[in-house]
């Protein structure tokens, strides 16, 4: 039986522009107690990164007008301490492309590896 990762609930910005994709994971992140913040794109996710502070942004890949990959640049310019984990149905294409491996989970999300690469991230 695997032993379950347990931590203090975070503050996490959550970008996606699917919203039943932002409602799967918001409700997985709830239930560990995350305070969850949710934007629909890039540009909303800037807005409200400029506005709050955030222990960990977990963001789409693939979304219209700027990449995942795109707003984790400019969110380390303002924050380079803060961890950004892509989720992705694009898993394949991410490999390798300069995003750190232990920061891609590939759709569907599930738990555990969700769980996992939270305590990898801030613990």
């Amino acid at each position: 039986m695997k032993a379950q990762v347990k931590m203090p609930g975070k503050r996490i910005l959550l970008v996606d522009d699917d919203p039943s994709a932002r409602r799967s994971i918001k409700i997985l992140l709830s239930i560990d107690r995350h305070k969850v913040t949710e934007a629909r794109d890039a540009d909303e996710a800037q807005k409200l990164f400029a506005q709050k502070t955030f222990d960990l942004v977990i963001s789409d890949y693939f979304m219209p007008n700027k990449l995942g990959t795109e707003l984790a640049v400019n969110l380390w310019k303002v924050s380079p301490s803060t961890p950004v984990l892509m989720v992705t149905g694009y898993y394949e294409k991410l490999i390798g492309s300069g995003v750190p491996p232990e920061a891609i989970l590939a759709k569907p999300i599930r738990p555990d590896k969700l769980r996992q690469a939270i305590a990898q991230a801030v613990g």
